[in-house]
């Protein structure tokens, strides 16, 4: 189902195409998109990497991690909705958990709010819970949600 799917480390100018997944991906009446200067200032932090995943030349899915030490955190991850189900997903974490390794991590982390469906694909990876932050988002749409930090690490990574 990936099989055309090719996986790049973003640059500055495929900025425009990863912001339109990010506009396709992300339901507005959360407020968890980010805006564009705001991924572009990951491109300048050695310690931060934005892959994006093309079919063809079209953008269908991105994500964005950081490093601290032997610690890497997901700070966001997209498939635009048309290209949901075809494994882009977990191909964005494998490719995340694999550049965070050879960046010498050996716990992954990732926050998202309770209600997220995405759970599912993080769980499926091998991810649990290991905090929880009540009523720490507070959504454009007016309801405040729990947030719940995830964590994986090496020892307890499940093989590709």
């Amino acid at each position: 189902m990936t099989d055309a799917i090719r996986l790049a480390t973003a640059r500055v100018g495929d900025l425009a195409a990863v912001m339109r997944v990010m506009d396709a991906a992300f339901d507005p009446a959360f407020g968890e998109a980010w805006s564009g200067a705001q991924l572009l200032t990951l491109f300048a932090l050695p310690s931060a990497r934005v892959c994006v995943a093309w079919d063809g030349e079209q953008a269908c899915g991105f994500s964005a991690a950081r490093i601290a030490g032997p610690e890497s955190e997901l700070l966001l991850l997209a498939v635009d909705p048309l290209f949901r189900g075809r494994g882009i997903g977990a191909l964005l974490m494998d490719d995340w958990r694999a550049w965070a390794a050879e960046q010498g991590a050996e716990d992954y982390f990732l926050e998202m709010r309770a209600d997220n469906d995405a759970i599912h694909l993080y769980e499926s990876v091998g991810f649990s819970e290991c905090g929880r932050r009540l009523a720490y988002y507070r959504g454009n749409d007016g309801v405040v949600r729990d947030a719940i930090t995830m964590r994986q690490s090496v020892r307890e990574r499940k093989p590709d």
